[in-house]
């Protein structure tokens, strides 16, 4: 009983191992990405990125906050798949997500640097999409990056 009660509280994503992409290349990876909200950011074959309204992965997605400013990016591949590993180096903006869950009266300060790990994954027509996983753990949301659409 104790072993299902455990279970039970285990996130859809606590035991995640990846997607088991192993095939994506800087040079497929590098360029702009998009989602729904309006976060944009570019990453240049020279490693360096730039970030606009990037919000916070985990647990830190709930406090609100979007990032902007430079930063680096690296493809790394491991055993359960390919990871792109994005650093923002210099925050120069940032603005509060107006559906944000932050609950008290003060939210905490949004990080100067930060750190995100984005899934490499592929979807039904072959093309790349980056994610990661927001929020309680439980509910297992992804966060979802696409290729910027091009005029």
């Amino acid at each position: 009983m104790v072993l299902a009660g455990l279970a039970a509280c285990a996130g859809p994503y606590q035991y995640y191992e990846g997607t088991g992409i192993h095939d994506a290349t800087t040079t497929e990876v590098a360029g702009g990405w998009e989602n729904v909200e309006g976060t944009h950011v570019v990453l240049r074959r020279d490693g360096t990125a730039l970030f606009e309204k990037l919000d916070g992965q985990d647990f830190d997605f709930d406090d609100g906050w979007r990032l902007s400013g430079p930063g680096t990016w690296q493809l790394t591949d491991g055993g359960g798949g390919q990871v792109v590993r994005l650093a923002l180096t210099a925050r120069t903006g940032v603005e509060s997500r107006s559906s944000a869950t932050a609950t008290g009266t003060s939210a905490p300060e949004p990080p100067s640097t930060y750190a995100w790990s984005f899934y490499v994954d592929r979807d039904q027509h072959d093309e790349l999409k980056l994610f990661f996983f927001y929020g309680d753990p439980d509910i297992g949301n992804t966060y979802v990056m696409t290729r910027e659409a091009r005029p």
